[in-house]
């Protein structure tokens, strides 16, 4: 395929970028605009380390073109929050430390902030649910449902250890 200027919204900036249609949106947030929140781990969209929010949906950015983007909101995981103002979900994963490698992290994050646009007041199952298909080799899956909940409003103050 050819290459053309694609005009994408990511972050809440709009980005011209120089590639062809049918790049993989991951390749272009990672190596054009040098955001690193979204991960590659399978390249098949099947483990989530890619996750980003598309109009606030979570979708798996290592298998959606960048021609599918053209005028929809693409939002990081450094679009979420900063190091002094972090988003209520990754507050929540900081009070938790929901995390051993961090590989997971950003589609654990990601996918919790998208369950949370549509469904406010998550039960646990939702939660399960939400996350169900986000990988984690390391073993810290209690940690990230108990970030997961407390973003959820289900946990509060200090982590209970």
């Amino acid at each position: 395929m050819t290459q053309s200027t694609i005009r994408l919204t990511v972050n809440g900036r709009i980005h011209d970028i120089d590639a062809a249609a049918d790049t993989a949106l991951l390749y272009v947030l990672r190596n054009d605009l040098e955001l690193n929140g979204p991960k590659y781990g399978c390249g098949l969209g099947e483990c989530g380390a890619c996750a980003v929010l598309i109009d606030g949906v979570a979708a798996r950015a290592c298998v959606i073109p960048i021609e599918g983007c053209v005028g929809r909101d693409i939002v990081t995981l450094e679009g979420l929050g900063s190091r002094c103002n972090p988003d209520p979900v990754q507050q929540a994963f900081i009070a938790e430390q929901a995390a051993q490698c961090g590989y997971c992290l950003n589609g654990m994050i990601i996918s919790t902030k998208a369950l949370l646009n549509r469904t406010p007041h998550p039960s646990e199952a939702d939660v399960i649910e939400a996350l169900r298909f986000n990988l984690c080799r390391c073993g810290a899956h209690i940690e990230i449902m108990r970030a997961a909940m407390r973003a959820a409003g289900h946990l509060v103050g200090a982590a209970n250890r």
